[in-house]
């Protein structure tokens, strides 16, 4: 068993189950919304379900949970009745709340979601051409990377998504794009990619598993090839996405060089660049149809000179790749400006000349602060905000 289903067992164990003693409040229902199969069989089975019937009772509720997105146990036609009560007295359908929801001029939406007291993520959803669009997830709340040029990275780590809260936000964003039942000739997210907050293959057991239940055909359905995991470079655990997931891999990579990656994306000084590019070389799966993405934002008069575009060209041969070009998004206090477009267009030109597609991530939603780099919850910044007023009101006392 590889280790990290082991974990993911331990995880999701009974161990902290309620004893069936204890009165529960509908309130503290838990929620079958994000349950893997196998955590949806340990509960028909606890409901009594003869043990022929597990398998189809499991596929019948995940496709009415992940097909349909139902909210109402009445709705399960095909289950009977005394089941359907007996699920609705120990389990919800509910989906984490929403602290907030914002809708950019572009169309871009952000969800902010709160999974407890002070402890809130956000996912954001970016339209495409018609009705197609790609869902922004996060892994976890926070992050511990720092990367200097990151909002997100400037908010600590509280804690890893499990892969129910992680799964818990196609739904939410489902739910408000009316897009179940999950049609694929007409879904309005087409594409998972983790690029929110946190670093995914530092929570990698709950990222794999939360990528089995949205890939499960009979469910969400979205193709391994349409989920892209994003990591700045944790370099140990790049082989065994690949190997154990087949997820679509993008590269925080942003420099050329180490003395500049070492500054601007500090994990490197753990993994530096050779031994990067080295694991993306080995990266299994990747091929000329499966090709590694590497994301560069541009910074003003940092990393966006012609010779920086040549050098990331001789970087990047050997590996299937395209290249990301992403200008950078502003956030308050940020020590960065972005590439004048003329700058970015001319380091473009050079990376295409030499075969690499490289387009220029068109910025969205920037108005919302819902931008790559500008993801923070508004939790962390409500109290930065107030840490902010009583340091003021300290120093001018009235």
């Amino acid at each position: 068993m590889p280790v990290w289903r082991a974990i993911t067992r331990f995880m999701t164990s009974d161990a902290a189950a309620p004893s069936p003693t204890t009165p529960i409040s509908i309130a503290a229902l838990p929620t079958l919304a994000g349950m893997s199969r196998a955590q949806l069989r340990e509960v028909v089975m606890d409901a009594g379900v003869p043990e022929r019937q597990v398998r189809m009772r499991v596929s019948q509720i995940w496709r009415w949970l992940y097909h349909s997105g139902v909210r109402d146990f009445e709705a399960m036609t095909d289950i009977a009745k005394p089941l359907r009560a007996t699920l609705e007295q120990s389990h919800a359908l509910a989906r984490p709340a929403l602290s907030d929801r914002q809708v950019s001029k572009d169309g871009t939406r952000k969800y902010l979601i709160k999974l407890g007291p002070g402890i809130e993520v956000e996912a954001v959803y970016i339209p495409g051409v018609g009705r197609a669009g790609a869902l922004c997830v996060s892994s976890q709340v926070g992050c511990t990377l720092n990367c200097t040029f990151c909002h997100t990275g400037t908010q600590a780590l509280v804690r890893n998504l499990t892969a129910a809260e992680i799964v818990q936000q196609i739904m939410i964003a489902r739910d408000d794009l009316n897009d179940w039942p999950s049609d694929e000739d007409n879904r309005a997210i087409t594409n998972v990619v983790f690029m929110g907050m946190g670093e995914p293959l530092y929570n990698l057991p709950n990222v794999m598993t939360a990528m089995e239940i949205i890939s499960d055909g009979e469910g969400i359905a979205i193709s391994r090839r349409r989920i892209t995991v994003s990591t700045s470079g944790v370099v140990p655990q790049m082989h065994e996405l690949g190997a154990e997931a087949g997820a679509m891999l993008a590269i925080s990579l942003h420099a050329v060089n180490d003395q500049l990656r070492d500054e601007l994306v500090p994990i490197n000084k753990a993994y530096p660049l050779k031994e990067l590019l080295s694991a993306c070389k080995n990266y299994p799966g990747a091929s000329n149809a499966r090709r590694i993405t590497f994301e560069y934002v541009m910074l003003k008069g940092v990393n966006d000179s012609d010779a920086e575009a040549r050098k990331l060209v001789r970087l990047l041969a050997g590996i299937p790749a395209k290249i990301n070009l992403i200008p950078f998004n502003p956030w308050p206090g940020a020590p960065y400006e972005c590439s004048d477009w003329g700058r970015i267009e001319a380091f473009a030109q050079i990376v295409n000349k030499a075969g690499y597609a490289s387009p220029i991530r068109t910025p969205r939603g920037r108005d919302i602060d819902a931008a790559c780099g500008q993801l923070r919850s508004q939790s962390i910044k409500k109290r930065a905000s107030d840490i902010l007023k009583e340091r003021l009101a300290a120093a001018n006392p009235s």
